[in-house]
């Protein structure tokens, strides 16, 4: 590649802190210095923010790609112009703001397909919101798999040396036992060893943890470690992969951001998140695994309670571009 990447970054929710973090992450040289940036949003929105903040951004709307200049102290908005400023209620739940962060990612990936931008950095979305507007999507993995037509992708956390990704996800506690299959938990391990092919790391080693605690003391406190967990391992160990487990959550992610592993494959959603949560709240963000393009997001959602109060850390969206813009290079 022999310019900067181009970076999508979507707006999300503009009801939330989308808008605002967006303003305070382009106004860092850094993310001059890295990639070119083209917020992908509501430019009235994006202007009304730099206010609030009294930011000396400029925002500058464009019809296309091929329109933005990618200068210091200008943000070019592929404008939309979706989101209805005399209508919208800031910290709350609304379908006008779900459709419009809806079309924000699809316009994104359109352009990532078309080979018109190098990568997706997407904004905080609200999974009620969109839900209002009439998209059955429990988040945006699983928008971005069905735009690219993907069938097999996961969602892997970064705060650091810790990477992260997760058999389950948006489901209730109670079932996640039910879907911890050797199925699942395979292709979780080879698509997070391939994605991390993406990081530059040739032979990725995988620490996997167990679903029961104390890995389940031998089937006393739970058999999945036996029946599935095991196998899956031995399996992935069989195809080359250096996958090793399961290991009991309460010491695996120690021993990953100690530099043993380079990611852990968790079983389910809290079991991964909160680590990654403590490990560095603000600095941690996600990269969708398995997709034919790049995209990286905030981890983090909407935020609805400080939303247009100034007051947001724009941190994970500046760490998302960085990735976002390191991925790209990679694959040049």
């Amino acid at each position: 590649m022999q310019t900067k990447p181009i970076v999508a970054i979507t707006m999300g929710d503009a009801a939330g802190v989308g808008p605002e973090i967006a303003v305070k992450a382009l106004g860092e040289e850094k993310i001059y210095r890295l990639c070119r940036s083209l917020v992908i949003g509501d430019a009235r929105v994006l202007a009304r923010a730099g206010e609030m903040l009294g930011t000396p951004l400029v925002v500058r709307p464009v019809a296309r790609v091929a329109d933005a200049r990618f200068e210091r102290g200008a943000m070019d908005v592929l404008d939309l112009a979706n989101v209805e400023l005399a209508r919208l209620e800031v910290g709350k739940v609304s379908a006008m703001a779900g459709r419009a962060a809806v079309e924000y990612i699809v316009r994104a990936v359109e352009l990532a397909l078309a080979r018109e931008v190098d990568a997706i950095a997407t904004g905080p979305i609200n999974k009620e919101a969109i839900n209002l507007a009439g998209y059955d999507y429990i988040g945006h993995t699983e928008i971005l798999a069905d735009l690219t037509k993907t069938q097999r992708c996961t969602t892997m956390l970064v705060a650091g040396p810790l990477r992260v990704t997760h058999v389950t996800r948006h489901v209730p506690l109670r079932q996640v036992a039910d879907l911890i299959t050797k199925e699942k938990v395979l292709e979780t391990i080879l698509v997070t060893a391939d994605g991390l092919r993406q990081f530059g790391i040739e032979h990725p080693r995988l620490g996997v943890a167990a679903l029961n605690p104390h890995g389940g003391e031998g089937g006393l406190l739970g058999r999945e470690e036996i029946k599935e967990i095991a196998p899956a391992v031995e399996e992935a160990r069989r195809l080359g992969i250096d996958a090793r487990g399961p290991y009991p959550a309460d010491s695996i992610f120690f021993r990953a951001i100690a530099g043993e592993f380079d990611s852990v494959v968790a079983m389910y959603h809290d079991q991964g998140h909160i680590p990654v949560k403590v490990h560095d709240f603000e600095g941690s963000v996600t990269v969708t695994l398995g997709l034919p393009i790049v995209r990286t997001s905030v981890d983090h959602g909407t935020a609805f309670d400080i939303a247009w109060k100034g007051v947001a850390s724009p941190r994970s969206l500046i760490e998302a571009i960085k990735l976002a813009a390191q991925l790209a290079r990679a694959r040049e």
